[in-house]
């Protein structure tokens, strides 16, 4: 039976910030609720043991998001959440405990298009803040994100980041400067279970871009799969909008969807280094 590394879920469409990485969504605004969250866990349970709440959307925003991660563990699940951590002082404390959370994931970059609604400085030291009392009181893997760096103007984004840098240099009393090993596509590990991320800046597949490209392979379908929140199932977290759409996972079954034609076809073109779909042809993380 095909296990997957990780599947995608998408509690929620809805974010709270307005991120120019992060283009806006033609989706209807929605949360997920308890019972189709079960119906998703269960439908899924035999293909993987590891469940990433996000796809689009701010999943902290989800007022249950702590009955999610009950349900997440009763069933059997490790959760890894992926959010801009701007609700962490709120959120934070209901949480922290679950034992289902396996890791957390910290968009840092979020405060570089939110000014005007992120305090960058409480942002960064409330994040740390909660980062800080996780390691001393769970086994929660924290990874701090700077996926911001701009490929013609690398050094200035280096540059903008240091106040952030100089904050955790500060917070964790290191001894070396950050800037000086941090580089996109390399993470630096800050102390036992905390690391920073840097890569360039995100770019989501636009079914619209100029630029297309055949060749390629990506995992999606192969260690990874997304279910949007109104059941959608697409084949990588990267299609935010649902343009490929295999299936329904409220109508059909998990196994189903995954062993359809379509489905089958995006697998094996990229088994041989080929994009079928078109919004593939579009995304320009095909290694």
């Amino acid at each position: 039976m095909k296990k997957f590394k990780k599947i995608y879920i998408e509690i929620t469409n809805i974010c709270n910030l307005s991120c120019h990485f992060c283009p806006k969504s033609d989706r209807k605004p929605e949360y997920m609720n308890l019972n189709s969250f079960e119906k998703i866990l269960d439908e899924i349970k035999p293909f993987t043991d590891y469940i990433y709440l996000h796809v689009k959307g701010e999943p902290l925003l989800h007022p249950q998001i702590d009955e999610f991660l009950d349900l997440a563990h009763n069933k059997g699940f490790k959760v890894n959440i992926t959010t801009n951590g701007s609700f962490i002082g709120d959120t934070g404390k209901n949480i922290m405990m679950k034992p289902a959370l396996r890791q957390m994931n910290f968009s840092l970059h979020s405060f570089g298009g939110n000014l005007e609604n992120v305090h960058r400085d409480n942002y960064i030291k409330t994040i740390l803040s909660f980062s800080k009392e996780a390691l001393e009181k769970t086994d929660i893997y924290i990874s701090l994100r700077l996926w911001n760096f701009n490929k013609e103007y690398k050094d200035e984004t280096q540059n903008g980041n240091n106040e952030v840098l100089e904050i955790l240099e500060k917070e964790f009393q290191l001894n070396y400067k950050i800037s000086d090993v941090l580089s996109p596509g390399k993470g630096v590990k800050i102390c036992n279970k905390l690391y920073l991320n840097s890569d360039y800046e995100f770019k989501w597949p636009d079914a619209d871009d100029l630029y297309e490209n055949t060749d390629g392979f990506c995992y999606g379908m192969r260690s990874h799969i997304a279910i949007l929140v109104d059941g959608t199932v697409v084949p990588c977290c990267l299609d935010g909008e649902g343009i490929i759409n295999l299936g329904n996972i409220y109508r059909d079954s998990f196994r189903d969807i995954i062993n359809s034609s379509r489905s089958q076809a995006i697998y094996n073109g990229f088994s041989e280094n080929t994009a079928v779909e078109e919004l593939c042809k579009k995304c320009q993380f095909k290694i």
